[in-house]
């Protein structure tokens, strides 16, 4: 199709150019297409039928006007060839019409800039009166889902429970309606003003689709630029309930037009039990939903709760054996530490996670309790005051997520349980019944010797993987040696399985000098003593016990889980972080990129320059003035002035950039999974609602009114 534009262009001089580069590189005039060759359109774009061939041109114009006599090459053409384009132009009309009958287009339309021409007509027939009234009342509708969604107000207002027997009341979107009508919506006030008081204007089946309509024109916003970046990565958060219902949030990570790396949320995904069914409706989510081509993937990461690990994990090796470009690695966002501790398929090690999420939550809850925390650990470390400070300010951040959590955590226990027994003593009239009974129950979990033991274990086994993974956090430099002493950290923790009986035997004598600082008593958890009561000759010590339960499965999984997050494609990935300029001058610009660089091939826009460009590239840093720094980041690089004088470089920096394991270097660009969050805690889960999420996350997207409401009578006619 690109080969006919040129033709019906007369273009000669672009007759060579590759349809990639034409599609890239050159745009048309909308003034150009006939009107039936528009779909839609709105204030933002033109967009085309899939068929679309400009047949619309003035080739006579030019030769009146000498300043523009020679800007274009016009192509002469002989009489066969006018022939030829005049029967082109028959059959091409014959195919419009065929094209028109079709109820169900291509969601997939090619966008053309409408520099220089005029603004075409959205209808070739005039709308009549109720047509265009019908519009304005559509268009009033989705203004107010569309506040909703922004200041996120819930559908429902108040529900039945609430309210006496015989009263009705509107809920908040017939409410926002009214408002409306009484502000004077001349509009909706027509359409209403002879029904009932108690009758709903709008049904919730029809709000249902109107939400379904905005989420989907506003997702597309974001997914038409990820689609012009070529190159993206798909990240999945924990699990989230969303009334009643567990979703997974989705995010896409790409580098936009003005070279910065940008992290949006995209989505909710429902969850499947099972991991094969999940992977399946993950695949046709993306790609049949929301018309992403998972080709370009080059990156995926799952931050998931324990529990969903094995899962999600599935999900990721499916999306590989069909993508093998798509490389799984870790996120940024996530200390690894964390991620490894939620995935270990342990029992105990679950539910020790989710007491420590359960105290950091009660403790932000409550300014009060904070400074009774501060107080208690003031005692304590009374001989040690810097110590002390210290762990006051870890307390006041968000320390769950620490790569060192198990160390602060072993630190803190004595506090945290003498702090959670005041509260919940009777002798203390501070606090209420709510906050007394928690602090009760989290200082039984705290002082149980099951947990205690847990987290002594975890702290030692993690503690190998602690540097590593915070450099993997650090800058990229950090990040590019990270990866070289991968087969260190694995080295080490394969001699602690070798001798597992002795580092065990370490860990537990740790674990039962805490316990009796806490006055715990160390026995067997009571589940396991039930279950032995038949079997009087078993003799198992608690030692024994938990070397086998907890310490050899934890060691394990540890070694397995970094050798399949760390795959040969993720670390050569890595590897090629030394075109990033500082990391050159750390390697004295002896450095092979090539070698590595061998995965991207096909990603790059002139594979057989590439050794000659990276010689440039490095001589260029190796020999910079005095006063020039070397560029640090990724970021960095890409916004050098002269970088698209080196598209192969320019090529890799951007696919290496959207790995997720990269970190979003200016803030600012990753409000995505920021205000996910926010949107998560601010909202009660029965109140949440996946279309309303979308909305109120990406507020800031400009919304097209006209196509929303154009979608809606094509799809609800």
């Amino acid at each position: 199709r690109c080969q006919r534009w040129v033709e019906n262009c007369r273009r000669a001089d672009l007759e060579d150019k590759t349809p990639d580069q034409l599609n890239k590189h050159y745009r048309l005039c909308a003034k150009h297409f006939e009107t039936s060759m528009i779909c839609r359109s709105s204030p933002y774009r033109t967009v085309l039928r899939d068929n679309a061939v400009p047949t619309i041109f003035d080739l006579t114009s030019h030769l009146n006007n000498p300043h523009s006599r020679h800007r274009k090459r016009i192509k002469e053409l002989s009489e066969d060839e006018i022939r030829t384009l005049k029967q082109q132009k028959i059959d091409e009309a014959f195919e419009r019409e065929q094209a028109t009958q079709e109820l169900n287009e291509s969601n997939e339309q090619n966008t053309v800039s409408e520099e220089g021409g005029e603004e075409q007509e959205e209808e070739a027939v005039p709308l009549t009166l109720e047509e265009r009234e019908n519009k304005d009342y559509l268009k009033s509708l989705f203004e107010i889902l569309i506040l909703m969604g922004k200041q996120n107000i819930p559908l429902d207002g108040h529900t039945v429970d609430e309210l006496p027997e015989g009263i009705f009341t509107s809920d908040n979107f017939q409410a926002l309606l009214e408002y409306r009508i009484n502000a004077g919506d001349e509009v909706l006030r027509k359409r209403f003003e002879m029904t009932a008081v108690n009758l709903e204007y709008c049904s919730k089946t029809q709000q249902k689709q109107m939400l379904e309509i905005c989420e989907s024109c506003v997702r597309e916003e974001t997914l038409r630029e990820v689609r012009d970046s070529h190159f993206f990565s798909i990240v999945t958060e924990e699990v989230v309930d969303i009334a009643g219902e567990e979703h997974l949030p989705v995010l896409v990570r790409f580098v936009d037009d003005s070279h910065n790396l940008r992290e949006e949320f995209i989505g909710f995904l429902p969850y499947e039990a099972d991991p094969e069914i999940l992977a399946v409706k993950f695949h046709t989510t993306i790609t049949e939903k929301w018309g992403l081509n998972m080709e370009y993937c080059r990156g995926q990461a799952y931050i998931v709760s324990s529990g969903f690990a094995s899962k999600m994990k599935v999900v990721a090796t499916r999306l590989l054996e069909k993508y093998p470009q798509a490389v799984c690695t870790l996120c940024s966002s996530c200390a690894l530490n964390v991620w490894l501790a939620k995935s270990i398929p342990v029992v105990g090690v679950s539910i020790a996670l989710g007491t420590i999420e359960e105290v950091c939550c009660l403790f932000n809850q409550s300014p009060q309790l904070l400074v009774e925390l501060d107080n208690t650990i003031s005692v304590l470390f009374q001989n040690n005051e810097e110590k002390g400070k210290e762990l006051k300010e870890i307390c006041r951040s968000q320390w769950t997520g620490r790569h060192d959590i198990f160390e602060v955590l072993v630190d803190l226990m004595q506090a945290f349980v003498l702090c959670l027994d005041a509260v919940s003593s009777n002798s203390s009239i501070r606090w209420n019944r709510f906050i007394a009974g928690r602090a009760f129950v989290l200082s039984s979990a705290l002082t149980d010797f099951d947990f205690i033991v847990t987290i002594v274990i975890l702290k030692n086994v993690l503690s190998f993987t602690r540097a590593f993974g915070k450099n993997l956090q650090g800058q990229t430099s950090d990040v590019f040696f990270a990866a070289s002493s991968l087969t260190a950290v694995l080295h080490s923790l394969n001699e602690v399985m070798e001798n597992i009986e002795v580092y065990h035997e370490f860990w537990f004598e740790e674990a039962t000098n805490l316990a009796a600082k806490l006055d715990v008593q160390i026995k067997l958890p009571g589940k396991f003593r039930r279950a032995q009561q038949e079997n009087l000759d078993s003799e198992v010590t608690s030692e024994n016990y938990y070397k086998e339960i907890l310490s050899v499965p934890t060691v394990e999984h540890i070694i397995q889980e970094l050798k399949d997050i760390f795959s040969e494609q993720h670390l050569k990935a890595l590897k090629c972080l030394s075109l990033v300029p500082s990391v050159m001058g750390q390697l004295k610009f002896n450095t092979s990129e090539e070698h590595h660089a061998d995965m991207y091939k096909n990603d790059l826009p002139n594979p057989d320059t590439l050794s000659a460009e990276l010689h440039c590239w490095r001589i260029k840093w190796k020999h910079r003035g005095k006063d020039i720094e070397l560029p640090a980041t990724i970021y960095e690089a890409l916004h050098l002035p002269d970088i698209k004088f080196f598209p192969n470089v320019y090529a890799l920096l951007k696919v290496l950039c959207i790995l997720p394991v990269m970190k979003v270097e200016n803030e600012k660009y990753e409000i995505g999974r920021k205000r996910l969050k926010a949107y998560l805690k601010n909202t009660l889960t029965e109140q949440r609602s996946s279309n309303l999420a979308l909305l109120n996350i990406n507020f800031d997207i400009k919304h097209d009114l006209d196509l929303m409401v154009d979608t809606y009578i094509k799809l609800y006619p």
